[in-house]
């Protein structure tokens, strides 16, 4: 097919109204009279509420309502959002007795001003039993301390999960003979990598209100991604119908996985629930940090086998993931820290990979970009290198020995087969662009800095393969312009804009006449949200389904008009014509006649989901300068060449790419979680939590190798999630090349650097 809006540059829709500061964002929407909701939260990691006096709080002029858990429904539910039946367990309430992480709410308070709000949470008296916490997750499975030893907690998917165990899930596959392949190798390696919870930092915090419209109908806003979930969690969290909800998405500041997690939406919506007036909750960037859904902590144990040729013959890991105080997303966020990066070499001849996922009291994590893969890939990419090192052969070529091709067979990626790779042309041209032959590994310069680069590879995937799906409608309206109604919540990635690029080209029409309608739950067609780099893949294939549709009703209305038979007639964009006369109706007439004395809707909806996956790959060099003195690495140049089949929109593709890459080097360099011994977080804000500015990153440039996905909408796959995961492992090889330093913690702060270079020394 001819493109003429695919694979351009085109501005995003909702541009000017960004760049002009129109009120497009949840709190800009709120009704002024809102309820203004606060949370008291716990300050302690583990603990009982024995006694909880919120008698002096409600005196307080302006407060409307004060509840406790003793005023919540003893219903469990789960915040993530998926799919049903969710494989996050069932293991929260709207406010329970027992507090489990330092952040923990115990009350809700809902007030008319925030100042009454906030005298009314400083005179709740609370009566604490403390019990001792479990902070370590190498501690956390049978364990004596138990963070969930409720009788009606629930598991309803078979993921391995056990609250008697402080077991979120569990998992183990493996293809090939393992033993058989390491006893066989010249070169066995085992390293342990340990990455940290990082914050997704988005500007825009969390924010809901809530109201109840002229039906009694209970209406949530929310900035989420995942609107059709949040219906679910809300009704299931107050023991309502879900038909007694309603949710509606304006504009997202920014989401990054984090508002996949219903963090802030069941709160106002008890309150609205209960008092029958309109309510709001804002975030605070300090309850943003420290309760909220991180990425999740992880400790990964790599084992790899190789001959002194180069060739890998198996790879096996091990993860232990922290979920923190609630599971949310710790069964899916864990197991793509294997399936996503023990692929990339699928040459080798066996694989293991095992899991654990662990309850703890600290934060609950959630979804972050990358969603497991990010941590996955740093260990294994770390792992080649220093296989590498052993070998005495250039990391660069020990990958090009053994890096998945295009029409390899993928075992540990759930048995797929890569119909469309580019990896190899992505490391050929990253080792171009950051001109490896000639920098590899190091240089000293005259200031006495060392210059060192560095690679790594990567995989992601277009969707949740068997699972995702997406449904779109498109009408057409007067004057032959069309509606185009998705469920996908566009966070700033430009999805409305690609969408409607794509129905342009299906459609012959020019994006412009293409209206995109935002998501809200009465009206949108169904969708499962914005996650899994799924939008581009999935989304993307029910709007060319659809306009497929829409054209045949098209044609059958034109040529019933011009009584003919549908099979005597094209649609060309602009009319309906006969093929053998050249006579035509125009789409103008056509939508006009449709809604005066018809009988035929010039509408169509079509729905799409995958039994595969196909994975974008990416490719990604830095080049870093190591002040010897102080340890600090600072960020040369960074290179990147993705692989995402078509490129939709390369403006848009591009700044994801970069916007990535960015927060890859944050993981990598700056951002760093940490608690104290009792369980209080010490980066609960951004004078304590580093990301990375416009300074800190380099001069990053991007390409991209384009395959075909021949079941990808216009050959194209995701690009939302890869991008994040380079940097950390580059970054961390080429400090190992700059001095022979091999850190396996992130953040590579340094403090570490210079404390390790100390090491070497001795």
């Amino acid at each position: 097919m001819e493109t003429k809006a695919v694979n351009r540059p085109m501005r995003k829709k909702d541009a000017m109204a960004l760049v002009t500061g129109q009120p497009v964002y949840t709190d800009d929407l709120a009704p002024k009279e809102c309820l203004i909701v606060k949370l008291l939260r716990s300050p302690h990691p583990h603990a009982l509420v024995e006694e909880i006096d919120i008698s002096k709080a409600l005196k307080v002029a302006g407060v409307e309502a004060v509840f406790t858990y003793k005023d919540v429904p003893d219903i469990r539910f789960t915040n993530a959002g998926q799919t049903y039946p969710e494989a996050s367990p069932y293991d929260r309430l709207i406010l329970d007795r027992r507090v489990r992480y330092v952040g923990d709410p115990v009350a809700i308070i809902a007030a008319e001003t925030e100042e009454a709000a906030e005298r009314a949470m400083r005179l709740i008296k609370v009566k604490y039993e403390v019990l001792e916490p479990v902070l370590d997750p190498r501690t956390a499975k049978d364990g004596p301390i138990l963070v969930h030893p409720e009788d009606n907690w629930q598991s309803l998917c078979p993921v391995g999960a056990d609250n008697k165990r402080n077991l979120c899930s569990s998992e183990a596959s493996e293809g090939g003979d393992v033993e058989k392949a390491f006893a066989e190798s010249d070169v066995v390696i085992e390293r342990t990598y340990h990455t940290k919870a990082n914050q997704q930092a988005m500007m825009e915090t969390f924010r809901t209100y809530a109201y109840t419209d002229i039906y009694g109908r209970l209406t949530v806003v929310s900035a989420t991604q995942i609107t059709f979930h949040v219906r679910r969690i809300v009704a299931t969290a107050l023991g309502i119908p879900k038909s007694k909800v309603r949710v509606i998405k304006p504009r997202i500041g920014g989401g990054f996985g984090a508002k996949q997690t219903a963090v802030s939406e069941v709160y106002p919506a008890f309150v609205t629930y209960k008092t029958g007036k309109p309510s709001k909750i804002v975030f605070t960037r300090e309850e943003a940090q420290t309760a909220s859904s991180p990425r999740h902590e992880m400790y990964l144990d790599v084992k790899i086998g190789a001959m002194k040729n180069g060739k890998i013959k198996a790879i096996e890991l091990h993860t232990l993931s922290n979920t923190g105080a609630y599971g949310e997303h710790g069964p899916t966020t864990v197991g793509l820290s294997g399936h996503k990066a023990i692929p990339i070499y699928s040459k080798a001849e066996a694989f293991r990979f095992t899991a654990d996922v662990v309850y703890t009291n600290v934060m609950a994590a959630g979804a972050y970009r990358g969603y497991g893969a990010t941590q996955g890939i740093f260990a294994i990419e770390s792992a080649i290198d220093e296989l590498s090192h052993i070998l005495n052969i250039d990391p660069a070529l020990l990958r090009e020995m053994n890096i998945t091709r295009e029409g390899d067979f993928m075992p540990a990626y759930y048995g797929e087969t890569a119909n469309s790779c580019a990896l190899d042309r992505c490391l050929a041209r990253v080792k171009e662009m950051i001109g490896w032959e000639s920098k590899y590994p190091r240089r000293i310069m005259e200031n006495g800095n060392i210059r060192a680069v560095g690679l790594a590879l990567a995989l992601q995937g277009s969707c949740i393969s068997g699972l995702d799906v997406a449904s779109v409608a498109i009408k057409v309206n007067d004057d032959g312009f069309y509606s185009l109604m998705i469920g996908a919540s566009d966070m700033g990635t430009g999805c409305d804009t690609i969408l409607a690029q794509m129905a342009a080209d299906c459609l012959l029409c020019e994006p412009e006449n293409i209206v995109v309608y935002g998501v809200d739950t009465d009206v949108s067609p169904y969708d499962s949200g914005s996650y899994a780099s799924s939008t581009t893949y999935i989304t993307g294939n029910a709007v060319v389904k659809t306009c497929a549709s829409l054209i045949e009703k098209i044609k059958e209305y034109g040529a019933k008009k011009m009584g003919c038979n549908p099979k005597e007639v094209d649609f060309d964009g602009k009319r309906v014509y006969k093929t053998a006369t050249d006579e035509s109706i125009t789409l103008k007439d056509l939508a006009n006649f449709a809604m005066n004395f018809s009988d035929t809707a010039l509408y169509a909806s079509e729905m799409h989901t995958s039994p595969v996956s196909p994975p974008p790959y990416m490719a990604g060099a830095v080049e870093i300068e190591l002040d010897r003195e102080t340890g600090k690495i600072e960020v040369i140049n960074y290179k990147a060449c993705v692989d995402c089949g078509t490129v939709i929109n390369p403006n848009l593709a591009r700044v994801q790419t970069e916007g990535g890459i960015a927060q890859g080097i944050g993981m990598a360099l700056y951002e760093d979680i940490s608690y104290n011994k009792a369980g209080v977080m010490r980066n609960n804000s951004f004078m304590q939590y580093k990301l990375p500015t416009r300074q800190d990153i380099g001069t990053v440039e991007v390409t991209f190798e384009s395959s075909y996905e021949p079941t990808g909408p216009f050959g194209a796959k995701s690009i939302g999630e890869i991008v994040i995961n380079t940097p950390s492992p580059a970054i961390a090889n080429a400090l190992d090349n700059a001095v022979g330093v091999r850190i396996r913690e992130l953040p590579l702060s340094p403090e570490k650097v210079y404390m390790e270079m100390i090491k070497n020394e001795d």
